[in-house]
């Protein structure tokens, strides 16, 4: 395996200028239009320290992708799973209404939380429980800043509660997926990134 301490950098700085540009407001336009290359770049470097490509782990990355968009294809058409919304222009091109980078983030948050519980000894569903908990709290810190940097809108005040309720149903399903197929699951990317996002979310919405 490579040396993971060149890419962990490299995260830290990309999630560090983005916290810079996007509250500059000279560069704010920029950086949201860098934000889907953001993503696949995080992506990207996580896959790449992924240690077992075996038909399991293909197969959940898919099914995960899929999943994720096409939760958000329902979600934006009925407004049944998560509410009223719709998605707007930060997350680049949009498929059915919904930007494919969605699907994107989906899989790369469910296999960063996955991966961080991996080691733990706690029975599968306390490792679901708790990993769909912390994917929730995760969207609550995304919310707000996700709206004020154009990533998608609501057509109500605020999000609703059955936002969050449909959040963890979905993430635990996922998670659940993550954890009973078998591959390896250990990351040495995969916490580090997942504090990068909670920093990168936490520190937006303290400064506004």
């Amino acid at each position: 395996m490579p040396n993971p301490i060149p890419y962990l950098l490299l995260l830290t700085a990309m999630y560090i200028a983005g916290l810079i540009g996007m509250n500059i407001p000279q560069t704010t336009q920029l950086f949201q239009w860098l934000t889907p290359f953001n993503l696949l770049a995080s992506l990207a470097i996580l896959l790449y320290f992924h240690q077992q490509w075996n038909r399991n782990f293909i197969i959940f990355c898919i099914v995960t992708f899929l999943t994720g968009f096409f939760i958000e294809v329902a979600g934006v058409k009925t407004g049944v799973i998560f509410g009223p919304y719709k998605y707007e222009t930060t997350l680049g091109f949009k498929v059915l209404e919904v930007p494919p980078m969605i699907g994107v983030n989906w899989l790369l948050l469910v296999y960063c939380v996955g991966s961080s519980f991996c080691r733990t000894s706690k029975p599968i569903y306390i490792k679901v429980l708790y990993g769909a908990m912390l994917m929730t709290m995760l969207d609550f810190l995304v919310e707000p800043v996700a709206i004020r940097l154009n990533m998608w809108s609501w057509k109500v005040a605020n999000p609703p509660v059955q936002n969050y309720i449909a959040w963890f149903i979905v993430s635990a399903v996922l998670l659940s997926l993550f954890h009973s197929m078998k591959f390896r699951k250990d990351n040495p990317i995969a916490l580090w990134l997942l504090i990068l996002q909670i920093c990168f979310f936490g520190i937006q919405n303290f400064i506004h």
